[in-house]
């Protein structure tokens, strides 16, 4: 028996990974977070499964369901948005399973900054632009932020910021960023991306915070910040018919020998 975590993507039920759809079609027990994740996903349950939304539990009563399938010797598909690394609570959940010493493993997903950039035809990394990506968040009441992991220090990289879980306080994220960015940066808020009522407001730190009030956008929605955002950079060297490498060898000059 093993309880499986697994990254079910941003929404969209064909951007699950294969090896992630076929844990969910052969698992009798799928546990879900049933207001992150569609329903249809779990739709390829088999059939007869035992389908827990745990978006209502709590952490013991979620381990209480595990342990049940555990005891019963039957395979969970343990499902969760995005990829589960990134505040995915799975932490808090493996550490209860190694203490009852309940095995699992790990399904990575498409996670949603990857399906933002995606549905915004966007490198977030572009050469003489930005060349780093900072994933993070603001503090709430849910969590608060460790000591130095401060928006202005993110900001004075001048990285690209992927910032999750923060649309409540996107008021005190413009705040932040502006003395860094300028007004006239880049912004994003991606709402519910590949999910049917997927929303991209396009702007700039100086009118976003606007264009999500009037949207009445309250959660489930990513912060994009940067000058990649413009589309706007200098073309890579990987592709210059100069730049040679193992793959494409220097060829000799006419008349050359080697």
């Amino acid at each position: 028996m093993t309880v499986h975590f697994i990254g079910a993507g941003p929404g969209a039920p064909d951007l699950i990974t294969l090896r992630g759809l076929r844990l969910i079609e052969r698992c009798p027990v799928c546990l879900y977070a049933g207001s992150l994740v569609p329903r249809a996903l779990v739709a390829a349950a088999p059939a007869g499964a035992r389908i827990v939304d745990t978006a209502p539990l709590t952490l013991d009563e979620i381990v209480a369901e595990i342990a049940a399938a555990h005891a019963e010797g039957a395979d969970i598909a343990r499902v969760h948005s995005g990829d589960p690394s990134l505040y995915g609570a799975i932490g808090e959940q493996m550490r209860r399973l190694d203490a009852l010493a309940i095995p699992y493993d790990v399904t990575p997903g498409v996670p949603a900054f990857a399906a933002a950039a995606a549905a915004l035809r966007r490198e977030l990394t572009l050469p003489g632009v930005a060349q780093s990506v900072v994933l993070t968040r603001t503090a709430t009441r849910a969590s608060a932020m460790p000591d130095g992991e401060s928006l202005d220090r993110f900001a004075a990289s001048g990285a690209t910021l992927a910032i999750h879980l923060s649309i409540a306080n996107l008021a005190a994220v413009v705040r932040a960023l502006t003395p860094y960015y300028g007004g006239d940066c880049p912004a994003v808020v991606a709402y519910r991306v590949s999910w049917p009522d997927e929303l991209l407001l396009r702007g700039t730190l100086g009118d976003i915070r606007d264009q999500a009030k009037r949207a009445r956008l309250t959660r489930t929605a990513l912060i994009l910040v940067g000058r990649a955002l413009a589309g706007e950079g200098d073309d890579s060297r990987l592709y210059a018919p100069e730049h040679h490498h193992l793959l494409r060898p220097q060829q000799p000059k006419p008349g050359s020998s080697r």
